[in-house]
């Protein structure tokens, strides 16, 4: 699976969390850009995504994150 394929499965996952098609997904993306991506509403993101791709992130791990850029490079070295 490539990146540009990840983006376009995480722009559907992020429209059916957030129920906002305004968002711009791409690589420095991060919680500070997205209106409403709280800690509840990123635990439902990582579930979202853990169930779509299969996969499944350590705590240590989503801790790490920062931005959307290494979610998807974190999705690639697993899928």
């Amino acid at each position: 699976m490539d990146k540009s394929e990840i983006y376009s499965r995480l722009r559907c996952i992020f429209l059916d969390v957030f129920d906002d098609e305004s968002i711009d997904l791409g690589p420095q993306t991060s919680a500070k850009d997205v209106e409403g991506w709280d800690s509840l509403a990123h635990i439902r993101l990582i579930l979202t995504i853990e169930k779509a791709f299969k996969i499944k992130f350590s705590t240590s791990e989503v801790g790490k994150l920062q931005n959307v850029g290494e979610l998807v490079s974190l999705i690639e070295a697993r899928a």
